[in-house]
């Protein structure tokens, strides 16, 4: 199943927010800005895939058959299956399919949303000023009535007079604290391309050398020559340019110019560990409004998730993912999904949307119903340490091309690759372990495997060099063989 990236892609030539640019002195703990710059969603999945019935099963490029082959994967004959969600944000794949009415679909066909209406801020404003006149009347009108009644004996006690704490202490651990300590440390992210075209999410400081993690899908706009900027909840905004994104993963690392010499990185947990239940803390800048926490709990784990960001160069996303309930919207992208004692445990990338419209601003942008997705951050920062490394994401591989069509029996091996190339590449890790064209392989290690989104999505959680059990199906017959993950470097 696939939903949508939920980046917050903004109208071209956006209007950035009257943020003062900060010097490499300036510090990003103080107060927050007000995060009033204008977005609208990143695309859903496109909907015209390349024709194709296979892709290479973790070969880095897991559009084409063959290792080698080329992103985007190809169309599968019929969507995937209800209970495989897929990634991004709620645009466009309102057309049903696999899950009923209003449920994305792979594949599904891209439109570009409208834009907002130039007028909202202004209704907005009015909206406000009705408010403080009604509460300025009844504020009035209050005072009047208790002026006149103020011999009736009775008395209150305000908390200042009550001799306790003027001041609300809370303890570490709770929701407050964990934002308190965690959202400076956090920066909302402004791409702009060179056609004025851009979009907005969010990042989290990876080191104190200025390193930021956030999603590819939020700073693709701004590569080949545009504009990226991050700005920090106390209002320093600060220019940034990209080290390394891996379209695959749907990681990318960016580096502030002229960083701040306090910067503190977010503390990273173990996403391998997470339980279902546990407690998720999501910071974000949902539909452009920054600094914004919300909160929830691991619904799921190892949920397999496709998406691609709709453009005609899209290259599809594979990752399994951490599924949570708390709300995530578009310009939550790169943010960090937090457990309860404030360390990253994933990237949200993700959300699930029946794609009602809801005309959030005007722009019929769907948003959270309790369905988002997170890269798990032990697959993150692995990527990321690449990425700074060499500026090249490095994806591990079977060397084998699979059939992406919908199929709860396995990821079924190819007759054939891409342009005539052999499913099974040669002297590759399949071909070492015997795997052969028609193989059904139905189990990565312990993991189920249902399709080759699936497998695809557990191969790159491993790193090249790793070991794996591969369980396959081949003449009705159950065989179990062992398999030395190979590397490709690269996104193309």
């Amino acid at each position: 199943m696939s939903t949508e990236n939920e980046g917050n892609e903004v109208p071209p030539a956006p209007s950035a927010p009257p943020v003062p640019v900060a010097s490499s002195a300036a510090s990003p703990q103080s107060p927050e800005p007000d995060g009033n710059a204008p977005t609208t969603p990143l695309p859903p999945v496109p909907g015209d895939a390349p024709a194709g019935p296979a892709a290479e099963a973790g070969a880095g490029h897991p559009s084409g058959p063959a290792p080698d082959g080329a992103w985007p994967p190809p169309r599968p004959a019929a969507p995937p299956h209800p209970e495989t969600p897929s990634y991004g944000d709620a645009g466009a794949g309102a057309a049903g399919g696999f899950g009923g009415p209003g449920v994305p679909v792979w594949g599904a066909a891209y439109q570009q949303p409208a834009p907002k209406p130039r007028g909202r801020g202004g209704l907005i404003a009015a909206v406000l000023v009705a408010a403080l006149v009604a509460g300025g009347l009844g504020g009035g009108l209050g005072y009047t009535l208790a002026k006149n009644h103020d011999d009736s004996g009775s008395t209150t006690v305000s908390a200042s007079d009550s001799g306790g704490a003027t001041q609300v202490k809370r303890a570490p651990g709770t929701i407050a604290s964990v934002a308190a300590k965690s959202l400076p440390s956090t920066v909302t992210i402004e791409a702009e391309g060179t056609n004025g075209d851009g979009g907005t999410g969010t990042g989290f400081v990876f080191d104190r050398q200025g390193h930021i993690i956030t999603n590819n899908h939020v700073v693709a706009d701004s590569l080949d020559g545009g504009k990226l900027t991050a700005t920090f909840p106390n209002g320093k905004k600060y220019d940034a340019e990209v080290v390394g994104h891996a379209q695959g993963y749907d990681v990318a690392v960016v580096k502030l110019k002229n960083p701040p010499s306090d910067l503190e990185p977010l503390p990273l947990g173990d996403s391998d560990k997470v339980a279902v239940g546990d407690e998720t803390i999501a910071i974000g800048a949902p539909f452009g409004l920054s600094n914004t926490v919300t909160t929830g709990i691991i619904s799921a784990k190892n949920r397999p998730v496709a998406s691609s960001d709709g453009s005609a160069s899209s290259k599809a996303s594979y990752m399994s993912a951490l599924q949570t309930d708390a709300p995530i919207n578009p310009g939550n992208s790169g943010g960090p999904l937090l457990d309860g004692s404030g360390a990253v445990i994933g990237i949200n990338s993700a959300i699930q949307s029946t794609n009602s419209g809801g005309g959030f601003g005007g722009s019929g942008q769907s948003g959270s119903i309790g369905l988002g997705f997170a890269i798990p951050i032990n697959q993150a920062k692995y990527v990321a340490q690449q990425l700074i490394k060499t500026g090249k994401p490095v994806y591990a591989k079977i060397g084998a091309s699979v059939s992406l069509e919908d199929s709860s029996d396995g990821a079924k091996i190819t007759d054939q690759g891409t342009a005539g190339s052999a499913a099974v590449e040669s002297g590759g890790p399949a071909d070492k372990a015997g795997l052969k064209p028609g193989d059904v392989i139905t189990k990565l290690d312990d993991m189920v495997i249902d399709s080759g989104p699936t497998l695809i999505g557990d191969i790159w959680t491993h790193k090249p060099g790793d070991k794996v059990a591969i369980t396959y199906k081949r003449g009705g017959q159950q065989h179990t063989v062992d398999l030395t993950l190979g590397a490709r470097v690269g996104d193309s």
